[in-house]
């Protein structure tokens, strides 16, 4: 059903990974690490990479200063989105969200059903929309972040994926935002 169409060009997308961890650092993040490496192989720059602690106002500001730039389209994080007192990466960026992306935590449950089971109800996996500017949060563990990437994000993230993807609506993710500066005038 989904096909890529060499007869488009890749566009390459400026992509940001935020690591949501209060134990691991820079060198031991094996997640961020899984999706830089994915996110360059597949021909995108990593705009940037960080690590914060499961923190609100931290996640919200790291993500909120990449939003405001006009050099990232995409941001990922990883970890943060499970059930325990700490995992608050949801609460922090779904206020955010300007739209929801219901449907990418829908497929990535069906995805992560078929490798772990029933245990995929244990993340709080979300996507959405803020300034033009895609969100996905995942879980912290690798095969979590593979399965987003490889699954859903890689596809999406690339022009030439038909009937339809991510990039070539990212000229308009904004309309409603003109909309509104054209009505005031």
């Amino acid at each position: 059903m989904n096909r890529i169409d060499e007869s488009r060009p890749f566009i390459p997308l400026n992509i940001a990974v935020l690591t949501v961890s209060d134990t691991r650092s820079l060198e031991e993040d094996k997640s961020g690490a899984t999706l830089a490496e994915r996110i360059t192989t597949a021909g995108h720059h990593l705009a940037d990479r960080k690590i914060v602690k499961d923190d609100v106002p931290a996640i919200r500001a790291v993500v909120q200063g990449w939003i405001a730039d006009k050099g990232v389209d995409v941001v990922i994080t990883t970890g943060g989105t499970g059930f325990t007192g700490r995992d608050v990466t949801p609460e922090a960026l779904e206020p955010l969200f300007e739209k929801r992306m219901d449907g990418f935590s829908e497929v990535f449950h069906r995805i992560s059903y078929d490798k772990i089971g029933t245990s995929t109800i244990q993340s709080r996996a979300t996507g959405g929309v803020a300034g033009a500017t895609y969100i996905f949060a995942l879980p912290g563990s690798t095969g979590a972040c593979k399965d987003a990437w490889d699954g859903i994000l890689k596809g999406q993230l690339d022009y030439r994926h038909m009937p339809c993807n991510f990039v070539e609506i990212m000229p308009r993710l904004d309309e409603h935002l003109k909309r509104g500066k054209l009505r005031e005038a």
